[in-house]
């Protein structure tokens, strides 16, 4: 796309009417005023509307987080993409399909158990391997652990990074969508090593994975929640071991549940530390040798 094209793309974008680009995405608004509408924020979660689109200006603001503006504004943090990649998903119609895990938070409907897995092979997308580097994951470490899957949902055919769970399910991931398939279950690694490695999503375990072949490897079994509502299902394995080392999320709720496993047995470690400025150990390995990011509290 040159740049007269992409100017032209652009402002092609910004009139396009949020209110109804919000509705194809299942978002409706909870209440209208004249030129306003308020919607629960389709970027966090909360129960008393605080994001409004003024359909005259055909502008957003989300008051939770103090940030508004245009669609373009809006799109590059609802669908985490570039402006490029944007236009470039406008193109192919992408961003007029609302992510997989919002769809099913929102709609109140089970993707999981709506999406049919097709095929799977071993990884070489081009897209989906500029996706692992993106997220600093070695391809010859996510072919070790992962999957190319083809599925469909509501009758397209789509493809993506695949982690196969216990239970035979799948994580499913590419540039636009975050899906997973039924059933949904944790995925353990019994290397019969007597200290577990605990981590809430496959990114975080393929990050550390990653980490581990550039120092001293250390012998351990690994779990995988794939949702940290798991834990309680993850326990038993975890408890097996002589030593349980914690990798989850900086957020409030994997940290409530690294302080729950610390009351629980002094065999629990939370290793969070590691990235404590960083919302998880992701993001930590992406922006290592990065300006560390402001607002975000150890």
């Amino acid at each position: 796309m040159n740049n007269k094209q992409r100017i032209s793309s652009l402002n092609d974008a910004r009139q396009i009417d949020m209110v109804d680009y919000l509705s194809k995405m299942g978002h409706s608004p909870s209440k209208i005023r004249n030129f306003d509408y308020w919607y629960l924020s389709p970027l966090r979660d909360e129960k008393t509307p605080s994001f409004k689109i003024n359909r005259k200006l055909n502008c957003w603001y989300d008051h939770g987080i103090g940030k508004g503006g245009n669609l373009i504004d809006f799109a590059i943090l609802y669908h985490n993409c570039t402006i490029g990649e944007f236009l470039q998903g406008v193109d192919g119609n992408f961003f007029f399909h609302q992510p997989l895990h919002l769809a099913s938070k929102n709609s109140g409907q089970n993707v999981e158990n709506k999406i049919e897995i097709l095929s799977e092979k071993t990884l070489c997308s081009l897209p989906l391997e500029r996706y692992l580097t993106h997220r600093r994951i070695p391809v010859t470490i996510a072919k070790e652990y992962c999957k190319e899957v083809s599925y469909k949902l509501n009758d397209k055919e789509y493809y993506g990074i695949g982690f196969k769970n216990d239970a035979g399910g799948y994580e499913l991931r590419n540039q636009y969508y975050k899906a997973s398939s039924s059933p949904k279950d944790i995925k353990t690694f019994d290397n019969g090593a007597k200290e577990a490695m605990v981590f809430e999503g496959f990114f975080d375990f393929l990050s550390f994975v990653s980490i581990q072949e550039n120092i001293h490897p250390v012998a351990a079994n690994y779990v995988v929640l794939n949702s940290i509502s798991f834990f309680e299902k993850a326990r038993p394995f975890m408890e097996q071991h002589e030593q349980i080392k914690l990798y989850l999320d900086r957020d409030k709720t994997g940290q409530n549940y690294s302080h729950y496993a610390l009351s629980l047995s002094s065999r629990y470690q939370d290793e969070s530390h590691l990235y404590k400025n960083y919302k998880d150990l992701n993001d930590w390995v992406m922006n290592i040798g990065k300006v560390q990011k402001k607002g975000l509290k150890p």
